[in-house]
């Protein structure tokens, strides 16, 4: 504080213009919310990882697929054919993996689908629909450059179950 003159010729001290905030008590501790359960999902009928992910997991009500890619779950190789080949054994893969975690397509809320040349996307979507006739999904379908091992489509997925 500074010193400032009174009337009387008394040094006084002066009120200083910043204004300190109010030290404010810690928040009583919280409990912590119970974290949904985690459950990692794995099948033999659908293609194994090909890197340090899971093909599925399951919290809080809801399955989450890794992106699928056009491998044959036998040979672990790309499927032979065009575009709507491997959409149809991308969708085969999801399809299988989702039946190990007990939900199937008719329960999936979400798709994305990637896809390195979106000219073929009608051939694309014409096999998809196949798979979710009747109320399908909400979808994002993105170009990107490339995909693993060359496939030209990848799908992955969000389900109830």
């Amino acid at each position: 504080m500074a010193a400032r003159k009174t009337a009387t010729g008394k040094t006084a001290a002066r009120k200083s213009s910043v204004r300190m905030p109010a030290i404010r008590k810690p928040a009583p501790a919280r409990r912590a919310a119970a974290r949904p359960k985690r459950q990692v999902i794995h099948t033999e009928t659908a293609p194994k990882a090909i890197g340090p992910y899971s093909q599925a997991v399951r919290v809080g009500g809801f399955v989450y697929t890794a992106g699928q890619v056009p491998f044959n779950p036998a040979t672990g190789q790309i499927v032979e054919g065009g575009i709507e080949v491997q959409t149809r054994q991308v969708l085969n893969n999801v399809k299988a993996i989702l039946e190990a975690a007990g939900t199937s397509l008719d329960r999936v809320a979400k798709t994305t689908v990637f896809m390195t040349d979106l000219s073929q996307f009608q051939a694309m979507n014409a096999v998809y629909a196949e798979f979710f006739p009747s109320n399908p999904p909400a979808r994002s379908t993105v170009q990107v450059a490339a995909l693993p091992r060359g496939a030209w489509i990848e799908i992955e997925t969000i389900a109830e179950g």
